[in-house]
């Protein structure tokens, strides 16, 4: 009994051995089962979550290739300028930045012209392997290149611009020597005056010294310099030479210094009152008109005028002597009295002098109207007690010009010069027989060639003026020329 007893009991503790294994083998079964579970199922979601990743970044790639290819052309890589004809796109899996060629029209690249291009060197077509590092050394030669290039440029600009300009450091230093070397006009006269004078010199030389001389003593001022370096009579000495250049210029250089103001004569024409003016501004360089005429310049210039002389040789005596004679009623007289009235006569009838023939006229018509103006003056209550106007009257007053002048049959003369073509001559002409129309009426009305010329005239300004007037000017200057020949024909009647 107790040894079936025992066998039982050892049977059962066996199968609860038994158990108790199962139990344990199956737990452990079954954590692994669910360990295998859980593990599938997380690779599961990072397959999925990657396949997502994929496929933004394929739509990323769409839109870059898509959008932004041409814009690409032109950004910076790492800070570098990209080449011309790249396109540039970021791998967004790997960090990289990648450049392929553009295509042409056919889907193909334009292999041949990237291949030859010189800056860059031979560069590799195949978009796989162009890495990050090839594109920063095509990048750096081609900047170096570029760097070269527009160093030589620099160069060849700065050598154009030190030879077309000066430094100014050089141009301040000029400056400094010319303030150095400055001269007044009375120094720069002084030396054309010893070149001229010096025997050493050549003709062509005292013909520049006398060029540049005239330029000078218009001046007031440095006419009275000429004067007191001695230069005035030693150009009226040079009125004798045989040279022609040297009568002409010599000639030239006198009516400069003896050219004299007209603001008095014009202000009073104007209707000005003539005490805004000061006396002295119609006597200029009394100093040198006294000391030329009493060098005999005026004796001189008559002769070269009666002579044979050239006609640029004349014109400018005649010059000299209309300077030395306007508004200095002294010289005036000793020209009437030294014949120069008939000086200027035998000239308007000189064949080859034609165009000094209105000059001729024009310094007439002056010296009456200038006579005429003083002598209207002295009657002027304001003037009366003015000692200087008074004495230049009366020496106006002993001018004997408008007899002399029909005296020497000058009438005819002016009148014939109204057959010249030249509209400023005929208007010269017209002007000065209205002056002498007074004096000279008794010889107009019997001269049946001015009356026929004044008809001719009248005709041809007619229409002129009438023209003139459709163009819209009423007072234009035929219609003044034809008012002139109107009035000088009533007169006349």
């Amino acid at each position: 009994m107790s040894h079936s007893t025992c066998f039982w009991s050892i049977v059962t503790k066996f199968n609860l051995v038994i158990l108790l294994l199962f139990i344990t083998s199956f737990s452990s079964c079954l954590s692994d089962r669910v360990a295998e579970f859980a593990l599938t199922k997380k690779e599961e979601s990072d397959l999925k979550e990657e396949e997502n990743r994929k496929e933004l970044v394929e739509e990323e790639e769409e839109e870059l290739d898509s959008e932004d290819l041409d814009r690409t052309k032109k950004e910076e890589i790492y800070d570098q300028a990209v080449p011309a004809g790249l396109h540039v796109q970021l791998n967004l899996q790997t960090g990289e930045k990648l450049a392929k060629l553009p295509e042409d029209s056919h889907g193909k690249s334009d292999l041949k012209d990237l291949s030859k291009n010189k800056r860059l060197g031979p560069i590799d077509v195949d978009p796989g392997s162009f890495t990050t590092q090839e594109l920063k050394k095509a990048l750096a030669k081609m900047k170096k290149s570029m760097k070269t290039e527009d160093t030589l440029e620099e160069k060849a600009h700065q050598e154009d611009v030190r030879q077309r300009f000066r430094p100014i450091e050089k141009l301040k230093e000029e400056f400094r020597e010319l303030n150095l070397q400055l001269e007044t006009d009375s120094e720069i006269m002084f030396k054309l005056i010893n070149t001229f004078n010096s025997s050493a010199s050549t003709l062509e030389e005292k013909i520049r010294a006398l060029y540049d001389l005239e330029y000078y003593v218009h001046q007031v001022d440095n006419a009275k310099d000429l004067l007191s370096l001695g230069g005035l009579q030693l150009l009226i000495n040079g009125l004798n030479s045989t040279e022609p250049l040297m009568k002409e210029y010599v000639s030239f250089v006198l009516g400069a210094a003896l050219s004299r103001k007209r603001l008095l004569f014009w202000a009073y024409l104007l209707g000005l009152s003539t005490m805004r003016f000061n006396l002295a501004e119609t006597r200029s360089n009394p100093r040198v008109q006294v000391a030329a005429i009493e060098g005999g310049t005026l004796q001189k210039l008559l002769v070269i005028l009666a002579t044979d002389q050239s006609l640029a040789v004349k014109k400018k005596a005649l010059f000299a002597l209309s300077s030395m004679l306007r508004h200095f009623p002294y010289a005036q007289q000793q020209f009437l009295k030294l014949g120069g009235l008939q000086v200027l006569r035998d000239l308007c009838t000189e064949k080859g002098m034609e165009t000094l023939h209105v000059r001729v006229v024009t310094l007439l018509h002056d010296l009456m109207v200038e006579k005429a103006i003083w002598l209207q003056l002295l009657h002027k209550e304001s003037l009366e007690d003015n000692d200087q106007i008074r004495e230049r009257v009366e020496q106006y007053s002993r001018v004997a010009l408008v007899p002399a002048i029909v005296e020497q049959g000058w009438c005819a003369i002016i009148s014939n010069l109204l057959r010249m073509p030249e509209h400023d001559t005929r208007e010269k002409v017209l002007k000065t027989v209205h002056v002498l129309l007074a004096f000279c009426r008794e010889s107009y009305t019997q001269d049946h060639s001015l009356a026929h010329m004044l008809s001719l005239l009248r005709q041809e300004y007619e229409e002129l003026a009438a023209e003139e007037q459709k163009e819209g000017e009423e007072d234009g200057y035929f219609k003044e020329l034809l008012s002139s020949i109107n009035s000088i024909a009533q007169q006349l009647k």
